[in-house]
């Protein structure tokens, strides 16, 4: 295997899993009442982390791997963005935002707040998709 075709691999996995999250999981939590929420969002947030650490460990390796092995293409470098750009987005909005809804419960605001950062992330991976199938 390659460092490409270990970055198309992994932004595919990426990209598959945040579709999955955008149009399933977060539609589905947005909708749980104030009253169910905490039980809710703890299960949610309890089931949904091994996957997240499997998928981002993927792509963080294939990333490092593309990066510590010489000169790249373009679009390369523009999946290794585009997985930066998601990863960042959970690790400084939606993470956060998890956490804040777990200790203050149901907040409208917040949920609308998550729903937004879920969206740029899931631009973020169909970028980072596009560019490493190019690659």
């Amino acid at each position: 295997m390659t460092p490409e075709q270990a970055i198309l691999a992994a932004t595919a996995l990426h990209a598959g899993f945040q579709l999955v999250v955008t149009i399933v999981v977060y539609p589905a939590l947005a909708d749980v009442p104030a009253d169910r929420w905490a039980t809710a969002h703890d299960a949610h947030s309890r089931r949904i982390l091994y996957v997240v650490v499997l998928v981002y460990a993927a792509v963080a390796g294939a990333c490092l791997w593309v990066l510590s092995s010489g000169p790249r293409s373009p679009a390369t470098l523009v999946a290794v963005a585009g997985s930066a750009v998601a990863a960042a987005t959970t690790a400084l909005v939606a993470a956060p935002l998890h956490g804040r809804l777990g200790r203050e419960g149901r907040s409208a605001s917040l949920v609308k707040r998550l729903l937004l950062a879920d969206r740029v992330r899931l631009a973020a991976t169909i970028v980072a998709g596009v560019a490493a199938l190019l690659a």
